[in-house]
């Protein structure tokens, strides 16, 4: 389902709701002799019933939080990692987006994840093992925009490799706020550099970004280099 597809499909209830007098004025323009309430009750039961069906995302996503006052106290790094909620549909992503903090609000050393059900942010994953990451930098308080493009791109598969795709994690610092996009198979240089092209003329980010595969950034922590940028 596409980006466009999901915020349109999400308004369906706003348009719904703004004339609730709507069946009031339909009842008056009645013809004579028809009756109210029969075919018109079928009508607004079938219409209920689309308005109220979920619309199912392609791939079930779950949100994670890391806790920076529980960082520090553990010795273990993504010790202090929990999965918050899983959602597998458009409507309970708007419940849950509309309910948390977004990057702005987070505390300073907060990490928040979305990621494909069943994959833990964690470069021990399976899935992420032999994968790596592009990232984007934004003043601080400034991604809250970014974190929902970036959300919505993932959850309506909006890239050429989506099954590329791990998931997306904005990290709260002093200074500066990250986001991050996680990929599967770093050496695949064609899916990555198209990963990362979307994903700037999406943001419609200016900047050079670059990509660094996870087993640099074990191995070499912060001297980590980029292997690919766009």
């Amino acid at each position: 389902m596409g980006l466009e597809e999901n915020l349109k499909s999400m308004n369906i209830n706003e348009e719904e709701n703004k004339n609730p007098n709507a069946k009031d004025e339909e009842d008056e323009e009645l013809e004579e002799g028809e009756i109210a309430g029969e075919e018109d009750d079928d009508t607004m039961s079938l219409k209920k019933g689309v308005v109220e069906q979920p619309h199912p995302l392609e791939h079930s996503w779950t949100f994670w939080f890391d806790n920076p006052q529980a960082k520090s106290k553990q010795s273990t790094w993504g010790s202090s990692m929990r999965p918050i909620y899983t959602f597998s549909t458009i409507e309970q992503f708007w419940s849950l987006y509309n309910n948390i903090h977004h990057p702005s609000k987070l505390a300073v050393g907060a990490d928040f994840h979305c990621f494909k059900h069943k994959i833990e942010p964690k470069w021990e994953d399976p899935v992420c093992a032999n994968g790596g990451k592009w990232t984007v930098t934004y003043q601080k308080g400034k991604s809250d925009n970014s974190w929902l493009y970036t959300l919505l791109a993932l959850i309506g598969e909006q890239f050429e490799y989506s099954d590329e795709i791990c998931g997306a994690v904005v990290s709260v610092r002093g200074k500066q706020e990250r986001i991050a996009l996680w990929t599967k198979n770093a050496s695949d240089e064609t899916a990555q550099t198209s990963i990362g092209k979307q994903w700037k003329e999406l943001l419609d980010y200016s900047e050079t970004i670059g990509f660094i595969f996870h087993e640099d950034a074990k191995k070499l922590d912060r001297g980590a280099k980029n292997r690919y940028s766009v």
